[in-house]
């Protein structure tokens, strides 16, 4: 085995892990750094040309394929079509005369700025009407839009990764052919093979399955591999019948997994997001380390006016004029136009063409080496607009009034007495709340006090399908049931995170086999291992109150806790900048000077 070889898919794996960390630490778009340390890897390495003989093209293309089917599965598996009451005529406009304009417009563009003939020029306007949810989903995270504008720019993002890939590959087999005659009428038999033999793969392998998991004929075990087989075979099935109805299939697979409510497939989403973060990282480690920089470089001054162009004139045309007469507001239409990130898809089929074209016959010379810079100037497309709408869309969304400025809100299960006091403290000072009850006296109650309250199951799927939780970023299970508790926080983990689920201590202490609720079902225990619910309310009763509280530098910590006999118990903080901070077992709070301390205290010492 060529040494060589396994270095450079270790440094592949070890620096697309690398790059996914680095760019959560820094809060920046993912794929800025995963294409740098690509390129960087290339050179370091030996250039594109040994990148070639590392990883041959006859290997690389259906690896990047089976990996981009894999992506729009998991990208269907979140389309859920209750989304669609808010966003559907948004993303029709978008992905069908939106998809026409940017089509027309990169086109228009190529010719008159590039100076590429028309074939190659249409060609490189039809791969970059993509945008796709390997970009798209890493941003929305970092940009927290609207729940509206959030559905619109993900539906469309995985929605036009297949309809750009069949026209790509329709203009790619009239360029190649060089012929014309008869092009409406197979364009239009094409399009319509993909979506029906796509549609028709997809709904019998999904079918399938579901009766196969209903049924109890496949075990949990084998939920993940035998949907992760099924995506791949249907993927192929469908380009071997009709070239490129493959996303069109597992795109449609995933949307008929995740609507269907016979089979509870949740543990089958968690997987593919894992796999998908790992297949994005390897991706585009493996392609920008192909990247031909001398290639990038003799696109000069025209490359980056192209880009301009795409940028500041081609996706606002696409938005308004596909949002003619729509109910979209003009912050939202703004918000649409300053959002369209090329991803994996159009670097992927920019590859694969350029690959080809540079070695048909019967191309014009000129034409061929257009083609040859298909890849580079794709590359250097996907580097800038992900570092442009990564670095400027965010702060547009806030300034538009389409984001929040941080995920500072909670979500509480209960609505006892002493929550709703503590949520009314927080609101107060400027925390977003929301409580969550089953028993509707206590969420009357909460409404009456002016706190937003849904009567619900925090278990239910009417929580995360139905309410706007944009700027929730937490998690409170602040029942009297323990178990419930447990449930609660497993569940909302996958929303939130595990650093963002809390709970309050058990009240059974007891350990062991016989606990009545295992400690890997906890999230983080809230306030002090002796807070429990009952030990909460014991103190209230005997004349504890709850007390909001600043902390300056003339009125230290000390001073308030001696005031109370010590007998003060922290629960919250808002620090200067309104950043809420938990008070939690594992990382108690460092209390400073410019603080809102959110405190359980003796008011009898008073």
């Amino acid at each position: 085995m060529d040494e060589s070889v396994v270095l450079y898919f270790t440094s592949v794996l070890a620096l697309g892990v690398t790059a996914q960390w680095i760019a959560w630490r820094l809060r920046i778009p993912s794929i800025l750094v995963l294409l740098a340390c690509g390129i960087a890897l290339g050179q370091v390495l030996g250039g594109s040309e040994r990148m070639n003989e590392l990883l041959p093209s006859g290997l690389l293309f259906p690896i990047v394929s089976l990996s981009v089917a894999v992506i729009m599965l998991e990208g269907g598996l979140t389309l859920h079509l209750k989304e669609l009451r808010e966003a559907g005529s948004a993303v029709f406009r978008i992905v069908t005369i939106g998809a026409l304009v940017s089509w027309i417009g990169g086109s228009a563009a190529a010719i008159w700025i590039l100076g590429w003939d028309p074939p190659i020029a249409t060609l490189l306007g039809a791969i970059l009407i993509v945008t796709g949810p390997t970009v798209v989903a890493p941003l929305l995270r970092l940009i927290r839009p609207s729940r509206k504008m959030a559905s619109i720019v993900k539906w469309e993002g995985i929605v036009i990764d297949p309809i750009g890939a069949i026209l790509a590959v329709i203009v790619f087999e009239v360029v190649r052919t060089a012929g014309v005659e008869g092009t409406v009428v197979l364009a239009a038999w094409s399009i319509f093979k993909t979506v029906a033999f796509g549609t028709v793969i997809a709904a019998f392998a999904g079918g399938l399955f579901v009766y196969a998991a209903q049924r109890f004929l496949i075990p949990d075990f084998l939920h993940n591999p035998i949907v992760l087989a099924f995506s791949i075979v249907v993927f192929s099935a469908a380009n071997y019948v009709q070239t490129e109805s493959g996303l069109v299939s597992v795109t449609i697979l995933g949307m008929i997994l995740a609507n269907q409510k016979r089979v509870q497939l949740r543990h089958v989403m968690e997987f593919k997001e894992t796999l998908q973060v790992l297949i994005i990282a390897c991706l585009f480690i493996l392609l920008g380390s192909r990247v031909d920089l001398s290639a990038v470089a003799e696109l000069s001054w025209q490359g980056g006016l192209f880009i301009v162009t795409l940028i500041v004139i081609v996706r606002p045309a696409a938005v308004f004029l596909s949002m003619w007469g729509s109910n979209l507001s003009s912050r939202e239409r703004i918000f649409l136009s300053c959002l369209a990130p090329r991803g994996i898809v159009a670097a992927a089929f920019s590859s694969v063409f350029a690959l080809e074209l540079s070695h048909s016959d019967g191309l014009p010379e000129p034409v061929r080496r257009q083609a040859e810079q298909l890849a580079p100037m794709t590359f250097l497309v996907i580097l800038s607009t992900v570092a442009f709408y990564g670095l400027f869309a965010a702060p547009l969304a806030r300034w538009l009034e389409l984001s929040v400025r941080n995920a500072n809100g909670l979500v509480v299960a209960g609505a006892e007495r002493w929550v709703r006091e503590l949520a009314k403290l927080l609101i107060d000072n400027g925390v977003t709340v929301t409580l969550i009850d089953t028993n509707y006296s206590h969420i009357a109650a909460a409404k009456m006090d002016g706190i937003p309250a849904e009567c619900a199951s925090v278990l239910g799927e009417y929580v995360h399908d139905e309410m706007d939780l944009s700027g929730i970023g937490r998690f409170l299970a602040l029942t009297q049931n323990d178990e419930v508790n447990a449930l609660a926080v497993r569940e909302w983990t996958h929303s939130v995170g595990r650093a963002n689920v809390f709970q309050l201590p058990a009240q059974d202490t007891q350990t062991g086999p016989r606990s009545s609720v295992n400690e890997h079902l906890f999230g983080r225990v809230l306030f002090g291992k002796e807070l429990t619910f009952d030990e909460i309310v014991w103190r209230l009763e005997r004349g504890y109150t709850l007390k909001a509280t600043n902390i300056t530098e003339e009125f230290s910590f000390e001073e308030y806790s001696t005031g109370y006999g010590g007998k003060v118990s922290v629960l919250f903080a808002v620090d200067e900048s309104d950043q809420l901070l938990v008070q939690v077992v594992d990382n108690p709070l460092q209390i400073k000077a410019g603080c809102t301390l959110i405190s359980l205290v003796d008011s009898q010492d008073d």
